[in-house]
């Protein structure tokens, strides 16, 4: 009897942490080397995982050097676990260009080439209209946005060596920093 009880009870609890999990939504943001991106975007009250990878080419399962030294059509993308009633998607994409230089075509500071290019990669219109909108927001302030606005893919995860790096060495980002535009 006590067993049975145990189990409806561990079955609840499971029940109750499964359902939290199914009001988690993903973003995905590329923003040049998605280790600064990473590192910006954890920090955000809601945010539950940022997972550094690839989206957007033609190669399954790419690895960093296939990225890096072949053209994979990948572009350096972090994967956005959050939950919706703590920060919305306008919030966490107002915050992604905050931590960004979304008007650098072809790259982002030093680094240059279309892996480290600007997307808002969206997983359906309400995302798209919601990009849409934030930039026309920085056109009116004057700002030229080079962001490009996609469909989200397949995101691939990068190898363990590229997830937390800056916790990781205990540095900073050297071209990632925070600055309000919004």
């Amino acid at each position: 009897m006590k067993i049975k009880k145990i189990l409806l009870m561990l079955s609840l609890v499971s029940m109750f942490a499964f359902a939290e999990d199914i009001n988690l939504q993903k973003a995905y943001f590329a923003g040049g080397c998605f280790w600064g991106v990473e590192y910006h975007l954890e920090d955000q009250k809601g945010v539950k995982s940022v997972v550094s990878g690839f989206m957007g080419g033609f190669k399954k399962n790419p690895t960093y050097k296939e990225v890096v030294y072949t053209r994979t059509g990948h572009i350096e993308t972090v994967e956005v676990v959050y939950d919706p009633k703590i920060i919305s998607f306008e919030k966490l994409t107002k915050h992604f260009f905050e931590i960004h230089d979304f008007t650098q075509v072809g790259g982002q500071g030093p680094d240059i080439g279309e892996r480290y290019e600007s997307y808002v990669f969206y997983n359906d219109k309400s995302e798209q209209k919601i990009a849409q909108k934030l930039i026309n927001l920085l056109a009116k302030k004057g700002y030229k946005v080079a962001t490009k606005l996609q469909k989200s893919s397949k995101f691939y995860p990068a190898d363990r060596y590229h997830q937390d790096y800056y916790v990781k060495h205990k540095k900073a980002p050297y071209c990632h920093a925070y600055k309000k535009v919004f």
